[in-house]
């Protein structure tokens, strides 16, 4: 009686352990599939925006610093597709990107300063004391078998 229950438990321990394996390969297969669906939307866009600006003739400063924005979000894809870590700091730089992009029009579109531009600004500092935070807390802190975007390996 008790053999017959270690031959259940071991049944048990294999199906697990098949199913562990099994779930493993479709949330791998699901996160490249995602990561080449996004990292390709990023590539569209970034073409769509640059051949707009080649047909208009002309590109603003408004246009370039969307396609750094594309570019950001390009490394990140990037970096994540290499070391399965998001890095936060990307994400901030492409919120700095775009408020820097959001002060831009405000000027070029009213010619004068206002509030406006002292509150995007002050987000803009605001997100660069982030950035600082973060590689001070990262540096002073480091997680264990933690791969940097500097050093991937």
């Amino acid at each position: 009686m008790i053999n017959n229950f270690k031959k259940f438990e071991n049944l048990n321990q294999r199906l697990h352990y098949v199913g562990e394996v099994f779930g493993n390969i479709l949330v791998d297969a699901f996160h490249m599939l995602a990561l080449f669906a996004i990292g390709g939307t990023i590539v569209w866009a970034a073409l769509l925006a640059f051949f707009g600006m080649v047909e208009r003739g002309v590109a603003s400063i408004d246009d370039i610093l969307l396609l750094f924005i594309y570019l950001e979000l390009g490394a990140m894809v990037g970096i994540y597709f290499k070391t399965n870590r998001m890095p936060v700091r990307f994400l901030i730089y492409v919120a700095m990107t775009a408020l820097t992009r959001l002060m831009f029009g405000f000027i070029t579109v009213e010619h004068e300063a206002d509030m406006r531009i002292l509150i995007v600004s002050g987000g803009i500092l605001l997100l660069a004391c982030a950035v600082l935070i973060i590689r001070i807390g990262s540096n002073k802190f480091p997680s264990m078998n933690t791969v940097t975007i500097d050093n991937p390996h």
